[in-house]
C-alpha cells in the first residue's frame, strides 16, 4: 500500500519495522469505552485536515474506532480490500480516498505483530489502546486480590468449624499456604463435608512441609 501520508518506516524491507508493543493475544472483552482526548484532538493536525475534506475525516475517525475491535488491539489490517470492508465501502470507493493529498490513513505506519503479522499503527491509537490495557489489568488484579480474600475468609471460618486453633486461624502464611494447596488438591466447591476431608489432607500436608506452628519473623 502506497497511499499518500501513509508514514514511511526506515529501512528498506519488513524486517526494519518497528515492533508493535500489544500482543496478539491481548484482549479487552468488555472494551464498549474509549477514551478520546477532545482537547488533543481540537489541536490536531487531523482535525484541521479534516474541515478541508469532511469525508475522509470521518472515515479517518471511523478508522480510529474500528481498530480498537481489531487484532492485534488498536491495528489496521493493511490490504486494501480489508481496509474497505471494515469501512463498508466498495474497493473502488476506498481507493479513491486513499488517492487523495490528505486520506484516511494520516500518521498510519506499517509495524510488526507477535504473530509475524504486519499491520498498520497510529501513535494516539497505539496510547490509547496502552492505556485501557493496563487499566483493564489493575482492574483485574484488584478483583482478583479481592477474590483471594474473601476466599481465604472463608477458608478460617471453614477451619474453625473443623476445630482448628485460634493461632492458626489468625496464621496469615499457613492460612496462605493453606489455601494454595486446596487449590490446586481439592476438586469441586468447598462445601462441607467434602471439603472438611480435604482440610484435613492440607493440615497433614502442612505439618510435613513445617508450616504449622513455625516461629513468624517481622514482615
Amino acid at each position: 500500500m502506497s497511499a499518500p501520508h501513509l508514514r514511511q518506516v526506515g529501512g528498506n524491507g519488513e524486517s526494519d519495522l518497528p515492533d508493535y508493543p500489544i500482543s496478539a493475544s491481548d484482549r479487552l472483552d468488555s472494551h464498549y469505552f474509549v477514551q478520546f482526548n477532545h482537547d488533543r484532538y481540537d489541536r490536531s493536525d487531523f482535525r484541521r485536515k479534516s474541515y478541508r475534506d469532511p469525508e475522509v475525516g470521518f472515515y479517518g475517525l471511523e478508522l480510529f474506532f474500528k481498530s480498537h475491535g481489531e487484532s492485534p488491539l488498536g491495528t489496521l489490517p493493511r490490504d486494501p480490500e480489508a481496509l474497505a470492508f471494515l469501512l463498508g465501502l466498495s474497493l473502488e470507493k476506498w481507493q479513491g480516498l486513499t488517492e487523495r493529498r490528505f486520506n484516511p490513513l494520516y500518521n498510519w505506519y506499517p509495524v510488526r505483530c507477535d504473530n509475524g503479522e504486519v499491520r498498520l499503527a497510529h501513535p494516539v491509537v497505539t496510547e490509547v489502546m496502552e492505556a485501557a490495557l493496563d487499566s483493564h489489568r489493575e482492574h483485574k488484579a484488584s478483583n482478583e486480590e479481592k477474590a483471594v480474600l474473601m476466599r481465604r475468609r472463608r477458608l478460617k471460618d471453614a477451619l474453625k468449624k473443623c476445630s482448628c486453633s485460634d493461632a492458626l486461624c489468625a496464621d496469615e502464611v499457613a492460612v496462605a499456604w493453606l489455601d494454595d494447596w486446596l487449590m490446586e488438591h481439592h476438586r469441586g466447591r468447598r462445601q462441607m463435608p467434602q471439603f472438611q476431608a480435604s482440610i484435613g489432607r492440607a493440615l497433614k500436608a502442612a505439618a510435613e512441609a513445617g508450616v504449622l506452628g513455625a516461629r513468624r519473623g517481622p514482615v
